[in-house]
């Protein structure tokens, strides 16, 4: 495998320092080591797009729990679930992690609910 230096990125940093950061590209020279890096690229934007929803599904519930409105919370836990199961099913999240965020910590939260 074979990298190169494309370039140099300037960004700002929160303190007004000027942040470079590299660019490297891995150039693969083997036909299924190229399909390799294009399949990654893929699967991992879908993992990326999947736990995302998941996360903002959890910031749901818990918004819903600081409104205090009980009706509200309990119809996010259910799409809360829906999306950990999904992640879950595709591989994205462990079973005993899909678990624990459903159960131990958002089910147990809109139980404690006044």
């Amino acid at each position: 495998i074979r990298t190169t230096v494309s370039g140099f990125n300037e960004t700002f940093s929160k303190n007004g320092k000027i942040q470079l950061k590299m660019e490297v590209s891995i150039l693969a020279n083997i036909k299924s080591a190229k399909k390799r890096i294009l399949v990654n690229r893929t699967k991992a934007e879908r993992n990326k797009s999947i736990k995302s929803g998941a996360k903002t599904a959890v910031k749901k519930v818990y918004a819903a729990i600081e409104s205090g409105d009980k009706a509200a919370a309990q119809s996010a836990l259910t799409a809360a679930t829906a999306t950990i199961d999904k992640a879950c099913t595709k591989g994205v999240f462990h079973k005993n992690t899909a678990s624990r965020k459903k159960v131990s910590r958002l089910a147990k939260a809109v139980n404690q609910m006044a």
